[in-house]
């Protein structure tokens, strides 16, 4: 397979974007808590001389500039089975909306699941494209983030509805 990876500076600071083949494999921060070796990234290539890079670096600036909700790239995961069930149900959390660590282990079917839950929500090598950043602590708290939670804070401000940005009183 062709396995490579390209550079792109953003709000969030200079990111990694992976790909193998025809589909995007990983997007990593600089301090990014499971980042994969350079080896396993492959070689490194310019951004403009690869389409599909390129077109994933677009699609990140324009759903940082809140000119995109979400993201249409073809993408693959090499979890285990049970990270790659929770990085399907994080797919499926609504723009601008979050859920719980503990919620997502309901929806697998056992809510003492919660800890691996955040296990593999920390280890998603999509993070921002499949939105683990919209996944909270009980009651609203932040908790951790592969990218660190100001980055998570970031995101969750980006995708804050205006009517909830407009009621908070800081």
């Amino acid at each position: 397979m062709n396995t490579r990876h390209g550079m792109t500076t953003t709000e969030l600071g200079e990111i990694t974007l992976a790909a193998e083949g025809d589909a995007l494999t990983g997007l990593y921060f600089p301090d990014h808590w499971y980042k994969p070796s350079r080896t396993a990234l492959g070689c490194r290539v310019r951004l403009s001389t690869d389409p599909l890079l390129s077109e994933a670096a677009a699609q990140l600036d324009e759903y940082l500039h809140r000119d995109r909700r979400a993201f249409d790239l073809r993408t693959a995961t090499r979890g285990d089975a049970f990270q790659e069930r929770v990085w399907e149900l994080l797919k499926e959390i609504p723009f601008g909306e979050t859920t719980t660590y503990g919620a997502l282990a309901d929806a697998l079917g056992d809510r003492t699941l919660a800890q691996s839950v955040g296990e593999a929500v920390g280890r998603n090598p999509l993070c921002v494209i499949i939105p683990c950043h919209r996944v909270v602590g009980k009651d609203g708290r932040l908790t951790g983030y592969a990218g660190g939670l100001p980055r998570k804070r970031f995101l969750l401000g980006l995708e804050e509805p205006a009517s909830v940005k407009a009621g908070r009183l800081f």
